[in-house]
C-alpha cells in the first residue's frame, strides 16, 4: 500500500468511525475544564464505590470475628 493509499484509508477509517482524537492523547490529563456537576457526580461515585467496598471487606472479615476472640486466653 503506498502513503497517499494508507493515508486515504485512515482519513476514511476516521471519518466512519467518528474518532475525533488519538487515544493515546485520552490517557493523559487534559488542559480541559470540568464541570461542576460533573465533579459533584464522580465525587458521588467515588464514594459510594468506596463505602461499598469497605462492606465488602467487613462482610468477608465478619466470619472470622468470632475465632479471634479470647485466641489467646487459654493457659
Amino acid at each position: 500500500m503506498h502513503r497517499k493509499e494508507h493515508e486515504a484509508a485512515i482519513a476514511a477509517f476516521i471519518r466512519d468511525n467518528g474518532i475525533t482524537r488519538c487515544p493515546t492523547a485520552c490517557v493523559l490529563p487534559t488542559q480541559g475544564l470540568v464541570a461542576p456537576a460533573d465533579r459533584a457526580a464522580l465525587a458521588k461515585y467515588t464514594t459510594a464505590r468506596s463505602r461499598a467496598h469497605q462492606q465488602k471487606i467487613a462482610a468477608r472479615e465478619r466470619p472470622f470475628a468470632g475465632c479471634l476472640i479470647g485466641a489467646g486466653t487459654r493457659e
